[in-house]
C-alpha cells in the first residue's frame, strides 16, 4: 500500500462547499477503512470522518455531522469528503488515511498510511 494522495483543497467563503478526494493505490484498497483527519495551526490533529471497507459503516466527528459526507468508490480506489456549510473554524490541513483493518474508526492509531495533506481555508 502506498501513501494516499489528497486533492481538492482551497479557499472558500463561509457557507460554501468543497469536495476533497483521496486517491490510494494498491490492489487492497477495498479491504480497509478510510479516514479523514484535520489539523489547524497550533492544534492537535483531530478526527473528522471515517468509512468502513464496504461503505456501510460511517462515523463523523460531532463538529462536522450534518455538514460533511464521507464516501468511497472502491472501483476507483478513491475516498471523498464532501464539505458543505463550511465555517471559518473548519480551516485546517486535511489528511486522508488508510486503515489497518476494515472498520471505521476515530482513532489515529488505527490508520497505517497517511497522505501529505491538503489545505482548506474558509474565510469569514
Amino acid at each position: 500500500q502506498e501513501q494516499p494522495i489528497e486533492s481538492g483543497g482551497g479557499l472558500v467563503q463561509a457557507g460554501g462547499s468543497l469536495k476533497l478526494s483521496c486517491a490510494a493505490s494498491g490492489r487492497t484498497f477495498g479491504s480497509y477503512a478510510m479516514g479523514w483527519f484535520r489539523q489547524a495551526p497550533d492544534e492537535e490533529r483531530e478526527f473528522v470522518a471515517s468509512v468502513s471497507r464496504s461503505g456501510a459503516g460511517i462515523v463523523y466527528a460531532d463538529s462536522v455531522g450534518g455538514r460533511f459526507t464521507i464516501s468511497r468508490d472502491n472501483a476507483k480506489n478513491t475516498a471523498y469528503l464532501q464539505m458543505n456549510s463550511l465555517k471559518p473554524e473548519d480551516t485546517a490541513v486535511y489528511y486522508c488515511a488508510v486503515g489497518r483493518n476494515m472498520y471505521a474508526s476515530r482513532l489515529p492509531a488505527n490508520y497505517a498510511y497517511w497522505g501529505q495533506g491538503t489545505q482548506v481555508t474558509v474565510s469569514s
